[in-house]
Order: C-alpha cells, then sequence, then structure tokens
C-alpha cells in the first residue's frame, strides 16, 4: 500500500473545509489562498484550487467580485456567502466530532 497516495487523499478530503475556513477570515485572490495553505503544509496547484472555487461559488458557498489590477488582468476576490457560512459551521462540528473518535480509537 503506498502512504502517500492515502495521505493524498486525506488532505483531498479536508481541502473543502480549509478553503472555506481561509476565506471566511477575509475576502481573498485565489494566490492567497494558495499561499496560505502552502504554509500549513498542504500543497495545491491551481488546476485544484480552481475546479473547487467554482464548485463552492456553484453551490452557493461563495460569491467573487472582479477588481482591476495594476500589474496585469483583472483579479477576482473570493467571498463566503451567508450560506457558506452555515455549511463552515456544519464542517467545524463534523470535523471537531471526527478528530475527536480518531482520539478514541487511538486510544
Amino acid at each position: 500500500m503506498n502512504i502517500e497516495k492515502t495521505k493524498a487523499q486525506m488532505r483531498k478530503g479536508v481541502l473543502e473545509y480549509c478553503i472555506l475556513s481561509i476565506i471566511k477570515q477575509k475576502e481573498v485572490y485565489a494566490s492567497d489562498i494558495i499561499f496560505q495553505l502552502k504554509e500549513a503544509e498542504l500543497i495545491v496547484v491551481e488546476g485544484t484550487l480552481y475546479p473547487l472555487l467554482t464548485r463552492l461559488k456553484n453551490d452557493g458557498l461563495l460569491s467573487y467580485r472582479w477588481e482591476e489590477s495594476k500589474t496585469g488582468p483583472p483579479r477576482k476576490y473570493y467571498e463566503i456567502s451567508d450560506a457558506g457560512k452555515e455549511f463552515l459551521k456544519g464542517l467545524d462540528n463534523g470535523w471537531n466530532a471526527l478528530v475527536e473518535a480518531v482520539k478514541k480509537l487511538k486510544g
């Protein structure tokens, strides 16, 4: 069995939760999200991030706005919606329950 493959699947499972947690803090540009994920040692490439952001937006959990950039093309800034905040609360509860269950199983 490949441990790296299993660890990658674990990271994928919490990626949506992590992204919503980042965006909840403040309105962010995609590169800000990637930077924060890298700082937390959750390496994500743009090819993974953008489809996930689009899905979260289509599900009504995020909104975005365009802002002109002085150094290049316009930038898309993401913000969590009220529905996204409620969804994130549910994920917080689920995450906390999962962590407690794993702690119990590990002894």
